[in-house]
């Protein structure tokens, strides 16, 4: 087993002749720390790179995560499914009465059923008798069009169309336009405990101002140990074993003009099938630990310049600790992908070392990403100019056809 060492704060770390040095601009990193895992140099998210030699083969703790029987996590975050989000009828109608116009029409039925799906549905052929197809679970809004489709139907055969369309899972009924609601409508769905709600938008506002809000709420969601940058307008999420840096590095892009999103614990939802959004938990509120100086207050130290609420998530940076039996990406060409939710984002890994200085560096991974935004790709057309170089016949040949 590696030897332990004395670190400047006492604390006891273990070395790997020939290894990484432990210290990184003045940080050690424990060899067991309360609450951190029991963390060791070389064993990051993705469980490192496979080491052989004296060394890997003494210490059974140096050795990767899935050697010494801990899974391998192929993704941050959760690796399984999120736990369905939910609202109930009652917070969404405290949340958005002002925004929807909203009215409560029944009484006596309860607002505690909750809405899981964020897409809201009109009934249309469900009015006329076709139930096939109907999405279950589904808020139904009646605009204009099923309205007077109604008044052009005898009684009994109305409530024969709405008793059938009731008798599917519906959370709740919003009718727009402050359009009058027929007392049949009203005691079918009271008799299926289903609240009626009526707004005063017209039906495409209605759908504009409600389902941004539901599939806010319904959003798949997770947490990521991590940092959350603005840098430049692009989304960094620093990654890394804990005491690497993560959260000085986030400081000094904040010194440097950046913005802070969260530190240490972001959450992350999605938007539709390819966005992430992060955002800091409300009690964190834009506070950071620093070791060494403890908790500071990033929106009083810098004002709200340095602050932002959520930023999209677009590419990992992974910290990992220098690793001589590694070798890392020089060229651009071998690219990583991470999956959040089911969404893969680019995922850097950059090597920590003595004179490392990450801030520059996450600034180029920043600026680099808006060239790739605009249709530039580097590392192509670099190797293309490096292949004509090499080739002018080639090149003259292509230029002549």
């Amino acid at each position: 087993m590696a030897p332990l060492r004395s670190g400047r704060d006492g604390s006891e770390f273990r070395f790997r002749p020939g290894g990484p040095r432990p210290h990184l601009r003045g940080h050690c990193f424990p060899a067991s720390a309360p609450g951190r895992g029991g963390w060791r140099p070389g064993v990051g998210l993705q469980g490192g790179a496979r080491r052989t030699g004296p060394a890997y083969d003494a210490d059974p703790e140096a050795r990767p995560p899935e050697a010494q029987g801990i899974p391998d996590l192929t993704s941050l975050g959760s690796n399984s499914p999120p736990a369905s989000a939910s609202i109930t009828l009652r917070e969404l109608f405290r949340a958005r009465k002002e925004a929807l116009e909203l009215e409560l029409l029944t009484t006596g039925i309860s607002l505690e059923g909750s809405i899981t799906n964020p897409d809201l549905s009109k009934p249309g052929l469900a009015l006329s008798g076709y139930t096939a197809r109907f999405p279950e679970n589904c808020p139904q809004v009646f605009g204009k069009t099923e309205m007077s489709y109604l008044e052009t139907l005898e009684p009994a055969e109305a409530r024969d169309r709405l008793e059938a369309l009731f008798a599917h899972r519906v959370p709740a009924v919003f009718v727009t336009r402050g359009q009058e609601v027929p007392d049949s409508l009203l005691k079918v769905a009271a008799g299926a405990d289903v609240p009626v709600f009526r707004s005063g938008l017209v039906t495409a506002d209605f759908f504009r101002a409600c389902k941004p809000y539901l599939e806010d709420v319904l959003a798949p969601a997770t947490t990521v140990h991590g940092s959350l940058a603005d840098v430049y307008g692009i989304g960094l999420l620093f990654t890394g074993p804990s005491g690497i840096g993560k959260s000085e590095c986030v400081l000094s892009l904040v010194q440097r003009g950046h913005r802070l999103v969260a530190d240490d614990l972001v959450l992350v939802s999605r938007r539709g099938n390819d966005v992430l959004m992060g955002r800091a938990h409300e009690l964190q509120n834009f506070h950071m630990e620093i070791r060494g100086i403890g908790i500071v207050d990033i929106a009083s130290m810098f004002g709200t310049r340095a602050t932002r609420q959520r930023k999209r998530v677009e590419i990992i940076v992974d910290l990992q600790v220098w690793d001589d039996d590694r070798e890392y990406d020089r060229t651009g060409f071998d690219r990583e992908f991470t999956s959040i939710l089911g969404v893969e984002i680019p995922r850097l890994i950059i090597p920590i070392n003595p004179g490392k200085n990450l801030t520059v560096i996450s600034e180029v991974i920043a600026m680099n990403q808006l060239l790739a935004y605009g249709g530039v790709d580097v590392p192509t057309r670099f190797a293309d100019g490096l292949r004509r170089a090499m080739n002018p016949r080639d090149s003259l040949i292509e230029d002549y056809e």
